[in-house]
């Protein structure tokens, strides 16, 4: 791969709109070169086949609890220690126009 050249990067700086003085250009110059050879070192690597993807590095297992429907406080004890209550449900302030 080719090296970036300073006026490669002043090229991209200006497509960018980016005002970088000639300190600038010359760093990143040697750092953009350094950041476009990993990548072209990750693209030489070949992709294994039967290998299966993966999403994580560690097998992982969900583990939930089985549902089991127990009691509960009654609706009034409830709603009697809200700020406000109406109908039978909490009462609370309007945060959406009714057009939306």
């Amino acid at each position: 791969m080719s090296e970036i050249t300073r006026d490669e990067v002043a090229h991209l700086a200006r497509l960018s709109r980016l005002a970088l003085d000639d300190d600038e250009l010359g760093r990143l110059a040697g750092e953009l070169d350094v950041i476009l050879g990993a990548v072209a070192k990750i693209g030489e690597v070949s992709d294994a086949e039967g290998v299966t993807p993966m999403t994580h590095a560690v097998p992982l297992e969900n583990v939930m609890r089985p549902d089991v429907v127990m009691p509960s406080l009654p609706r009034d004890d409830v709603l009697a220690a809200a700020p406000a209550a109406e109908d039978g449900r909490f009462r609370v302030p309007r945060i959406l126009d009714e057009e939306q």
